[in-house]
């Protein structure tokens, strides 16, 4: 087998899609099974019948806990499943418990997942469907899914604020939702349940246990009891097939959504693409000492004939400029990938932001929010130049400006990580930090403080004193070895499964179909406007 360095970009996508597809699969057949047995269906059998058929849809967070949890078993998908897609021909957001995968159990990478679903949803006004499965809490790692304020109790408060922002939500209790995670389905506005499902704060063995009382299943917590007795749930339903129809029934009873973007965004006559996705795998190499023109890329991800390029001549390792993706009026910010030569001072490596091209984009960003332009980004960026020249030219203060015109950008921001994402670059270009809408990233992707490169040098730098300190002494064969470990475990983190697997990505996607998503992104991210005036902060000069 190919070493990933030489394999090409389809090759290298090919293959992270077979991993997606093993990802899919959940907790394995046994686990389908066993669900199957309990007169269920799998999450992704229940979304499948909630969605339009033959409509878009887009899975956030298939990464998300992959290779964390290896030493409890695995927890593919952080046990959800959460999908965008329309329902009776609404858009909405839907969260599902993977009941296969450890009883559909909180890890930490859950919480954060669901976390990331529910500000989509409110950034971008969806409606939310919950289908809670859930055993609760993943006891072992409690400690790390409880308490803090991006911990398992944010979602009950977002359950709140998405309420009194008016963003609907609806839950059906599918299967088990016990202790803290029987609020969920509660806060929201309207509660299904179906027979043989449980909801209750502690289940009948903690309550002989806490309390020596002995009640059943169906005493304590059942879908009967809920329904006539406590009142806590709207609908009670046979089964899954009846609960998902009257889901569907009751999302078609909302406003539907507008055929146009919610104003001041537009939408005009859409063009295809100059260039097919496909061309895509031939324009970028895995290998990121490979140059390639950025303008290449744009020509296949933006409606022919509607680039308008931003000062051209002028700080040219950033292109920026104004477009339409199928219609949706944007604008650009795109790393170059080659040498430039300006019109003055020496040649540019590609990748880098210099002062004048830091400048010219914090000035493109506020002109696309004077003029209520969505912005999309396209990362393959080393950071800002570094040494005496740079830093006697103000690379600093440049660089501020930048990041202070993304900060407080009001229009909707996507960003796709191309190749690298490296250091401040990723800041200045509207990383996970700077509130992007959605984050995408390529297969090649990679994300740290540094370049590979760099980094081993500068760790190996380190550990190599910090024996000598200690009366070590390294010989070549060892200073090799220890390069290699360095660079592999370096290497390792970089790797966009890594950051997917965090979060720091909300899906990896094929780059053919680059333009589709953000066609598909833009229509969500135009649904709703954050309101006010324009406001910089104080900008260094």
């Amino acid at each position: 087998m190919s070493s990933p360095s030489h394999q090409s970009l389809a090759d290298r996508t090919a293959r992270m899609r077979a991993q997606q597809q093993q990802l899919a699969e959940g907790g394995g057949a046994e686990a389908v099974e066993r669900q199957h047995g309990r007169g269920r269906l799998t999450a992704r059998e229940r979304i499948e019948r909630l969605l339009d058929p033959g409509t878009p849809s887009l899975e956030l967070g298939l990464w998300a806990g992959w290779q964390m949890y290896d030493a409890f078993g695995g927890a593919p998908g952080a046990g959800v499943v959460t999908v965008l897609g329309n329902v009776a021909g609404r858009c909405h957001l839907i969260a599902a418990n993977d009941a296969t995968v450890k009883a559909g159990a909180f890890f930490p990478a859950t919480t954060k997942k669901l976390l990331r679903a529910q500000r989509i949803a409110l950034i971008n006004r969806v409606p939310l469907i919950y289908l809670v499965d859930s055993a609760g809490v993943f006891l072992p790692l409690q400690e790390d899914v409880f308490p803090d304020e991006d911990d398992f109790g944010r979602i009950f408060r977002n359950n709140a604020v998405l309420s009194a922002a008016g963003v609907p939500q609806v839950a059906a209790i599918m299967g088990n939702c016990v202790a803290g995670g029987g609020y969920l389905p509660v806060l929201c506005d309207k509660t299904l349940m179906t027979e043989g499902s449980g909801l209750y704060l502690a289940g009948p063995a903690l309550v002989k246990s806490a309390i020596g009382q002995e009640v059943s299943h169906e005493e304590l917590g059942g879908a009967e009891m809920h329904a006539r007795i406590s009142g806590t749930i709207d609908y009670r339903e046979p089964d899954d097939e009846s609960c998902l129809r009257r889901i569907r029934e009751l999302a078609a009873v909302i406003h539907p959504d507008a055929t146009h973007p919610a104003p001041p965004y537009t939408r005009q006559t859409a063009r295809p693409a100059l260039r097919p996705g496909r061309d895509l795998y031939n324009i970028v190499s895995p290998d990121p000492r490979v140059d390639y023109e950025v303008r290449d890329v744009l020509e296949c991800l933006l409606d022919e004939g509607s680039f308008q390029e931003y000062k051209a001549e002028y700080g040219q390792t950033l292109v920026c400029g104004t477009a339409r993706i199928d219609g949706f009026p944007v604008g650009i910010v795109a790393n170059q990938h080659h040498q430039v030569r300006p019109a003055a001072g020496p040649i540019q490596f590609g990748g880098v932001l210099y002062v004048d091209s830091a400048e010219k984009a914090a000035r493109f960003v506020m002109n696309c929010n004077q003029d209520w332009l969505p912005i999309v980004f396209l990362h393959d960026v080393n950071g800002f130049m570094v040494g005496r020249s740079s830093e006697e030219a103000g690379i600093i203060k440049a660089g501020a400006k930048l990041v202070n015109a993304v900060s407080n950008s009001r229009v909707a921001k996507i960003t796709v990580i191309i190749g690298g994402s490296f250091g401040a670059g990723n800041y200045a270009q509207c990383g996970k930090a700077y509130d992007p809408r959605f984050i995408f990233a390529w297969p090649t992707a990679r994300c740290a403080v540094m370049g590979a490169d760099q980094a081993t040098s500068t760790l190996l730098d380190v550990t190599v004193r910090s024996l000598q300190r200690q009366g070590s002494q390294v010989d070549a064969d060892e200073l090799a070895e220890l390069r290699d470990k360095i660079r592999g475990d370096y290497d390792r983190q970089t790797d966009v499964r890594y950051a997917a697997a965090r979060g720091w990505v909300d899906a990896i996607i094929d780059p053919a179909e680059t333009r589709e998503i953000l066609a598909f992104a833009l229509q969500v991210a135009t649904r709703h406007a954050e309101e006010g005036p324009l406001q910089w902060g104080v900008f260094q000069v």
